[in-house]
């Protein structure tokens, strides 16, 4: 009887290994190829139903493969996703992910300047989150192409597309 019980458990605990490793499998440069085809639609607009999915292999990859050369690009690609998908959660979580894991990277001061965009000062209006980001992008990343867009995003935090339009209309009008 101890015997039979025994094998049971080793065939439960071999079954749930395997189990597991299939839901797991190493994923390749090509998967990620595979997934991002069906990315978007024909008329190039998100494919919402399968998007999640994409990004969430994207997460997969960088957790398997976290030295890879590309790993913090996967991770941004992820980030853009949870961004156009409007997840507020996610993104923030992709966004600490990738400046901790990747401090660095070519993405991190992106992710910032995504986060404060897009996030916090276009889709919740949260001025002063948006603020804090684009400041620390500033501090973080000097050297960044961004710094300009961010010092300007600062300085238009709260505007209207119509202020900030009449803002250079009537500065190009004092020029004259």
């Amino acid at each position: 009887m101890e015997k039979t019980l025994k094998l049971m458990v080793f065939a439960l605990l071999a079954f749930g290994l395997f189990a597991c490793g299939e839901t797991k499998k190493k994923l390749t440069y090509y998967d990620l190829k595979e997934a991002e085809k069906s990315l978007f639609n024909a008329d190039q607009s998100l494919n919402e139903a399968v998007a999640p999915e994409v990004a969430d292999k994207y997460c997969l990859f960088v957790e398997q493969n976290p030295k890879d050369s590309l790993a913090d690009e996967w991770l941004y690609h992820a980030l853009e996703i949870n961004v156009m998908m409007k997840d507020v959660q996610k993104s923030e979580m992709l966004c600490d992910q990738l400046l901790k894991q990747y401090p660095q990277s070519h993405w991190a001061p992106v992710s910032l300047f995504l986060m404060g965009n897009y996030i916090y000062d276009g889709q919740l209006n949260d001025t002063a989150k948006a603020h804090i980001v684009y400041q620390r992008l500033i501090d973080d990343y000097p050297d960044s192409k961004l710094v300009d867009d961010a010092q300007k995003s600062i300085e238009f935090l709260g505007w209207t597309p119509d202020q900030i339009m009449n803002h250079f209309m009537m500065s190009q009008y004092e020029e004259e």
